[in-house]
């Protein structure tokens, strides 16, 4: 039979590869975080009819005749460009910016991805829309372990941030230096217990010739300074007083005359608070925010990096799974040196540049053509040979 039959099939068998792989980046054109592929060809081996001959005295060397035998899909290969961004508005739509794979487990299975469209279960896990389980670094009091090992994003529902013992307290403001002796002003604040019991802490300012006596007091715990004043209203000194524990710094406040604004700029305590809402930062890092007013970081995203991107192997649903040549996953936070950032509220699109997969559906198509003239000339060829014999 002639070799040009064989060929020809092996051309069709590779541009329909192509075909198929050109039809899959289209069909994926609107998912998000997909990765185009791209077909490389090469041919198969080559007959040898004649081979190469040295050249010799008198006679010139010859060089070797070979038919090929066809052509073979040499690879497929995924192309880890950067997609277009697509803003959402939902806090929990991510998008990496740079290198980097959210890393998401089913079960026992570790799958890598780049899509980020995300949300939370029933139980507060961080979970893909097929319901893989969003990896990360866990959060203890606000304190992420990035050195400790990566598991659930989980947002604590029936959590709460803990209460925080007041120990310092600043006033700010001014003390009316027109004020008549013996008058009085009085400012009150709430501090709180190591278990976030409420209480008030009452500072009492008193004028005197000399300047203000100040009196705290938080039930029984009672305390006692002396404030006074330059003649341009400054503090002749860091003043402080203490009361039941709680350190009430006063070198703040100033003297002019008419203003009387004094009062307590910040207190280090407050209660215990349950979880109200959540934020994204560019670090992956999820925030809390409790009704005490705290914002406490709960958990941070992990990113997967691989020192061969391209040697990941497909494993459906938008995902990737390690492979022997792609290295083992590199495991950092979002921002750290060699991993990408996250956009909250923000997917990745696909990479697919429709121009040019149509591009390929022409080269594809003309080429399956081409070889599909092959086979049909080498049977003409053939129906000439067997009308030999009439």
């Amino acid at each position: 039979m002639l070799r040009s039959l064989y060929s020809g099939i092996s051309g069709l068998r590779s541009h329909q590869t192509m075909l198929d792989v050109t039809g899959n980046n289209i069909a994926n054109v609107n998912t998000s975080g997909f990765k185009a592929s791209t077909t490389q060809f090469q041919d198969t081996l080559s007959q040898m009819t004649q081979g190469a001959g040295g050249p010799q005295t008198g006679v010139g060397g010859t060089n070797p005749a070979q038919v090929g035998l066809g052509v073979q899909v040499a690879g497929i290969s995924t192309n880890f460009a950067q997609g277009s961004a697509q803003a959402t508005g939902k806090a929990t739509d991510l998008m990496i910016s740079g290198d980097g794979f959210f890393v998401t487990r089913l079960g026992n299975d570790t799958v890598y991805t780049r899509a980020g469209s995300f949300d939370f279960d029933a139980q507060g896990r961080l979970t893909s829309a097929d319901g893989k389980l969003v990896q990360g670094y866990s959060a203890t009091n606000g304190v992420v372990n990035e050195g400790g090992a990566v598991g659930d994003i989980t947002l604590p529902l029936n959590g709460a941030a803990p209460a925080v013992q007041t120990t310092t307290a600043t006033l700010g403001g001014n003390l009316p230096s027109d004020t008549a002796i013996g008058g009085v002003v009085r400012r009150d604040t709430k501090v709180y217990d190591a278990a976030g019991n409420e209480s008030t802490l009452s500072l009492t300012f008193t004028r005197t010739a000399q300047g203000w006596a100040v009196e705290g007091q938080n039930g029984t715990a009672r305390g006692t300074a002396t404030l006074g004043f330059t003649a341009t209203g400054g503090s002749t000194g860091n003043t402080a007083l203490t009361v039941g524990g709680v350190s009430v710094a006063l070198g703040g406040i100033t003297g002019f005359a008419a203003l009387n604004t004094v009062g307590v700029t910040d207190q280090n305590g407050r209660e215990a608070g349950t979880l109200q809402g959540f934020s994204l930062s560019k670090d992956g890092t999820l925030v809390g925010q409790f009704s005490n007013g705290e914002s406490l970081a709960v958990g941070r995203i992990a990113l997967a990096t691989f020192a061969n991107a391209g040697g990941l192997e497909k494993a459906g649903g938008s995902g990737y799974r390690a492979t022997a040549n792609s290295g083992d996953a590199r495991i950092g936070a979002p921002g750290s040196p060699g991993v990408g950032s996250l956009a909250s509220g923000t997917l990745e699109m696909s990479n697919v540049d429709l121009s040019q997969e149509f591009t390929n559906l022409i080269v594809a198509q003309r080429g399956f053509q081409a070889n599909a003239r092959i086979i049909t000339t080498s049977d003409e060829v053939l129906q000439e040979l067997t009308n030999l014999k009439r």
